[in-house]
């Protein structure tokens, strides 16, 4: 877990932390995790943040799960031809996306810690496959993600309720990396919006439309309350990381864990962004040295659009964190008010993108025509168009004109009493 005194968080600063070379003992159980330690004199009181790094300190449970990656494989702009028009200010803006099934495979376990003065907390194991089943990928995703997390929480503003905890970590003797983060939950924002959506269809099924007219209004606000809280608290997250120079640059519905998906609880709900494998850090003193690995993309991106500059570069790779947050937002604002199987992230995705080309109140004329989607434009409509309001902002063609997030966190439609 990382520890660090109160006096000493302002002042210092955080070395980032490597995972080194495989020992060469095939049995060898050593973790690849080292402790930190950074002084400004020697008369300055040493600020220590240490991981738990031993495999006997925790206790590993069942298996809760699987995913993995897609790669962006290559990027190109639209080709104009006469069923498909830009201006010239529209170039460089839109990108094509080739995408494939990355070679990582992610799985989650549940433990605890299992000795030391935390021992019982409980913890989710995020386990990278070793080098042999994934090459050297699976390492680097788990080094990104670790470095990430480290300097997050290291900041001098404290621990970010939003963000997901790192407690440690440990190498397995076939090379696997396990990341040990606090278990303050087990649903995801998919997770929610699964649940709700077969909770619509469950109504409808039932020839429920004569239900009581109050009750179902109630149950509208209730779903309401919680998606809004919901982004509004995966937002918070991606402000806290973006006023301290960390994209996260694989935000989506996943990648925000729940402690609850039950609407009546919604008061009690505390969204934290995970899934940090991808992370990139836009300090001006690394924008100036090479691209990483999992930056060259997003900075091809960049230039594409006519980002050159260090600032522009910066501006342009918060703008496109704030684009796929766009994406969750559209995504929280559909799936969980329709029937299942109705709409999904991709089919969403693709009608913003390509059939209404990113305008948003087109794509609303068009919901507005299908019965099994008016719950989602009620929702949206809220506070004389709000939702539209805030999402057309975010999904702005423009990257320059996208707001920020902390932009996001106090627009109306999530501060004001659109209920």
């Amino acid at each position: 877990m990382l520890f660090a005194t109160p006096h000493c968080l302002s002042s210092s600063t955080c070395l980032s932390p490597s995972i080194p070379r495989k020992p060469n003992s095939p049995h060898s159980r050593k973790p690849r995790f080292t402790t930190w330690v950074s002084s400004r004199t020697r008369s300055t009181p040493l600020c220590t943040a240490s991981l738990i790094t031993s495999p006997d300190s925790f206790e590993v449970g069942r298996l809760i799960g699987s995913y993995g990656f897609m790669n962006v494989t290559s990027y190109s702009g639209f080709q104009a031809g006469p069923d498909l028009e830009f201006s010239s200010g529209d170039l460089g803006q839109l990108r094509v996306q080739d995408v494939g099934e990355g070679s990582v495979k992610i799985r989650l376990y549940e433990g605890r810690i299992a000795q030391g003065p935390f021992k019982g907390t409980p913890v989710i194991f995020k386990v990278y496959p070793g080098q042999r089943a994934a090459g050297i990928e699976a390492d680097m995703m788990a080094a990104n993600e670790l470095n990430a997390h480290a300097f997050l929480q290291n900041t001098s503003e404290g621990i970010c309720k939003n963000l997901l905890l790192l407690l440690g970590g440990f190498e397995t003797k076939t090379g696997e990396q396990w990341l040990a983060f606090r278990g303050d939950g087990k649903y995801s924002a998919a997770d929610f919006a699964k649940a709700a959506s077969e909770k619509v269809s469950r109504v409808r099924s039932l020839q429920e439309n004569s239900w009581n007219p109050f009750e179902k209004e109630q149950a509208f606000k209730r779903r309401t309350y919680f998606i809004i809280r919901l982004f509004l608290g995966a937002m918070r997250g991606l402000a806290y990381m973006h006023n301290h120079e960390r994209l996260h640059q694989s935000l989506g519905p996943a990648s925000v864990l729940l402690n609850t998906i039950v609407e009546r609880d919604a008061a009690y709900l505390v969204p934290k962004l995970r899934d940090l494998a991808f992370s990139v850090d836009i300090s001006f003193s690394s924008l100036e040295e090479c691209p990483s690995t999992f930056s060259e993309g997003l900075w091809r991106r960049a230039s594409s659009a006519g980002a050159f500059t260090p600032m522009e570069k910066r501006a342009f790779g918060i703008a496109d964190d704030i684009y796929e947050a766009g994406l969750l937002f559209a995504y929280l604002a559909f799936v969980p008010f329709c029937e299942a199987g109705i709409m999904d992230g991709l089919s969403l995705q693709r009608l913003l993108e390509s059939t209404f080309k990113l305008d948003v109140m087109a794509t609303r004329e068009y919901c507005l025509a299908d019965d099994r989607l008016l719950e989602a434009v009620k929702f949206l409509d809220l506070g004389q168009g709000a939702g539209w309001e805030l999402l057309q902002a975010m999904l702005n063609p423009d990257f320059r004109k996208r707001p920020i997030a902390e932009a996001v966190v106090n627009h109306r439609f999530l501060t004001a009493d659109v209920l």
